[in-house]
């Protein structure tokens, strides 16, 4: 009890955060670590794959031992009608003798064929060409030289016994190419003469059937190959034969033992191999891993109970343990969220210990306090910056623009153009009385597209032969609010470096539109565009030349991101001797960009 009581006492007297959970946290995490490998190794791995091995090896014997026994079947049926005395009238007599056993023999190759389903084709066939196929109906593929099918080959060349072909297409009958296993044996001539060669050809169903109708779990199979290692049989051969599955078919030849493990992951395989001396073929089970592992029921039962029991067993020490530790982080965290929001108020958090939590306490309340200052003082410096930079970049009208006017009234008034005097300097007027004397940062875009018709007034009186204007802006918008001189200097940048240059007449056009919660002006020209490498620096920044640009596209865009965010802007499109297009998108309503910096 005193050695209980001393424990305890010295996890108290930690005062280090870190080291007091990571004692407690490694030795859960150690606890659970070892409790779960030890129980997955005596009870999962060892009872699951031997469980299955044993299994599997019954299995693969049973269905090799079936198979054995099918061959042994089909290879009876084959011998006892090459022993029939008409099989050798046939293919060694001449004349009636020869016919009246070739009609026997149909008969017969009839009969077999109506009571086993197994089998696709029946015949005899010679070397010279003769030939007697299934029920007579069959006839003999002439451009196929039996001589090089493997089947016929190996027939006469092992004389004394059959043999048993891996899965092939047979080429020999006329409009058939089946996939099927042969069973072929040489019929001898009593005159040593050339023999014949009896052959049965197999369809997969009752191997099939026996394969298919032996479980090997969900996802497992059992498939077949011969002793040279070609695939006989496979639940999912055509995908082999496409590439799209694989075997490890060498290694399951090479192996010295009947079981085999192969892959790792979700692939990895148990293999079960049993080998036939009848027919040289290699019955394989094929079983997933993953699933053996998930098949045990024994093993997850195991599992939940243990994982209960740690589970219950780390809530209950991290309970009593968490109250002392976590109180002071819980309130911190407290703190921090609020001020995350925005409530620098919870900054002043009380601190109850002298541990590292109390020491971050203390200076998270001077971090608090330092940042609340340093934001208030940003805060201000920036929407007093911001001011400035609006009202700098707004005043930048063009000097040169009002000289050429002004000069363009008195050539008018010394002409006596007195209606384009007074047009003129109306528009004039009001230009400089919407620029000058609004002091608001945002205009009504009805206003902006007033100083953008003014502006293209007086500047359509003074190039008479080279400008024409179209403003077409939705009613819907005109309400919305706009901050002053966007469209203009877009305006004057399209007059002057597109459309001054044209040789003929210019068009340019000012159009604008809702595009679901943003809007969209476009102001066009027909001018002599651009090409791509003065589109790739229209954005960089510039000396204001007042000659040409005056406000210019990179103060417009700064003033449109400074305003609306990094989302809106300004793009061009423009090609040379076709135009431009400058598109300008701002949001219907604008967002307190300043509050959030």
């Amino acid at each position: 009890m005193k050695k209980e009581k001393k424990h305890w006492n010295i996890l108290g007297k930690f005062r280090s955060i870190q080291n007091t959970i990571f004692v407690l946290t490694a030795s859960l995490v150690l606890f659970a670590v070892i409790t779960v490998t030890v129980i997955s190794l005596n009870f999962t791995r060892s009872s699951i794959f031997e469980n299955t091995v044993t299994y599997n090896r019954q299995l693969t014997g049973q269905v090799n031992a079936d198979i054995d026994s099918y061959i042994s079947y089909m290879e009876n049926i084959s011998s006892m009608l090459a022993e029939n005395l008409d099989v050798k009238k046939y293919l060694f007599g001449e004349g009636e003798e020869a016919d009246e056993a070739g009609v026997q023999l149909l008969s017969q190759f009839s009969t077999v064929l109506s009571s086993r389903e197994d089998i696709y084709n029946l015949g005899i066939l010679q070397k010279n060409g003769k030939a007697l196929l299934n029920e007579g109906k069959s006839r003999l593929n002439t451009y196929v030289d039996m001589e090089k099918q493997e089947w016929y080959r190996r027939a006469v060349e092992n004389r004394d016994s059959f043999y048993l072909s891996s899965a092939h297409v047979q080429h020999m009958i006329q409009g058939e190419r089946p996939w099927v296993i042969t069973l072929s044996r040489y019929i001898p001539d009593p005159m040593n003469k050339e023999g014949g060669v009896l052959f049965v050809d197999l369809n997969y169903s009752a191997i099939r059937k026996l394969c298919d109708d032996s479980s090997v779990g969900k996802k497992g199979y059992i498939f077949i190959l011969d002793e040279d290692g070609n695939i006989v049989y496979h639940p999912q051969q055509q995908q082999l034969y496409n590439e799209l599955q694989t075997e490890y078919i060498d290694e399951v030849m090479n192996c010295q033992t009947d079981v085999l493990n192969m892959g790792d992951g979700d692939s990895a395989r148990l293999y079960t191999i049993s080998r036939s001396d009848t027919t040289g073929w290699t019955v394989v089970s094929c079983s997933y891993i993953s699933e053996l592992l998930k098949k045990s029921e024994e093993a997850q039962i195991i599992y939940m109970l243990m994982a209960v029991v740690l589970v219950a067993i780390a809530l209950l020490i991290s309970s009593f343990m968490a109250k002392s530790i976590t109180q002071p982080i819980l309130k911190l965290q407290s703190s921090m969220a609020l001020i995350q929001e925005g409530d620098f108020r919870a900054g002043n958090v009380e601190v109850e210990s002298r541990n590292e939590i109390g020491s971050l306490t203390e200076t998270f309340n001077v971090m608090t306090l330092r940042i609340q200052e340093l934001m208030e003082q940003n805060i201000n410096e920036q929407k007093a910056k911001r001011k400035s930079e609006m009202k700098a970049l707004q005043s930048q009208i063009n000097p040169h623009f009002l000289y050429n006017t002004l000069d363009s009234i008195i050539w008018m008034a010394e002409s006596g153009k007195n209606e384009e005097v007074v047009l003129m300097t109306a528009s004039l007027a009001r230009l400089l009385r919407q620029n000058i004397s609004n002091e608001e940062e945002e205009i009504s875009i009805f206003d902006e597209v007033e100083y953008c018709r003014n502006y293209l007034t007086i500047q359509k009186m003074r190039y008479k032969d080279k400008l024409e204007f179209r403003i077409d802006v939705t009613p819907e918008i005109t309400s919305c609010q706009i901050i002053k001189l966007v469209l203009q200097p877009l305006i004057e940048n399209a007059i002057y470096h597109g459309l001054k240059y044209k040789e003929s007449k210019g068009l340019l056009e000012l159009i604008g539109y809702a595009a679901g919660e943003d809007i969209i002006f476009e102001i066009r020209d027909n001018g002599v565009g651009m090409d791509e490498e003065t589109l790739n620096h229209i954005f960089e920044r510039h000396t204001v030349n007042y000659r040409s640009n005056g406000v210019g596209v990179y103060n417009v865009e700064r003033r449109i991101k400074l305003t609306y965010g990094q989302e809106y802007g300004i793009t061009y499109k423009s090609r040379p001797g076709e135009g431009t297009v400058a598109r300008v998108c701002i949001p219907k309503e604008r967002r307190d960009l300043h509050e959030k910096a």
